[in-house]
């Protein structure tokens, strides 16, 4: 949720123009990992827990993104705190699914989409989740 609130904080300053395109798609990136890891842990299956994980960790790389992106459009100077809070992040929610995945049926992730090499945010040779 620290995350999400830094996020908030960060695209604040973005441009008005920008309100119902890359603000909201970083806040709505922000606010769905906590979100699904609250909803995966309501669960009762280990299984399902595990999914909501994974969906967490996406919305996460989804986030990375962006973030990139609006450093590379100008909208905002890269934030070391953020990206600090990303790494961190992305290593607890690594360590949470990989200490859940052998509790749980093995769940099935979708292949990527276009060929693309990328399976997981851990797999990104230019990642912030080392």
């Amino acid at each position: 949720m620290d995350l999400a609130a830094l996020v908030y904080a960060h695209s604040a300053a973005f441009p008005a123009e920008e309100r119902y395109g890359l603000t909201s798609q970083m806040r709505r990136a922000a606010v769905s990992v906590p979100s699904n890891i609250a909803e995966g842990a309501a669960r009762r299956s280990p299984a399902e827990l595990v999914r909501f994980l994974l969906i967490a960790r996406g919305s996460l790389a989804e986030l990375d993104t962006q973030l990139a992106l609006a450093s590379r459009l100008g909208l905002a100077e890269a934030n070391p705190a953020l990206a600090e809070l990303l790494d961190r992040t992305f290593a607890r929610l690594n360590a949470l699914i990989k200490s859940r995945e052998g509790t749980a049926p093995a769940v099935r992730e979708e292949p990527a989409p276009y060929g693309s090499p990328i399976t997981n945010h851990e797999s990104r040779p230019l990642s912030h989740a080392r």
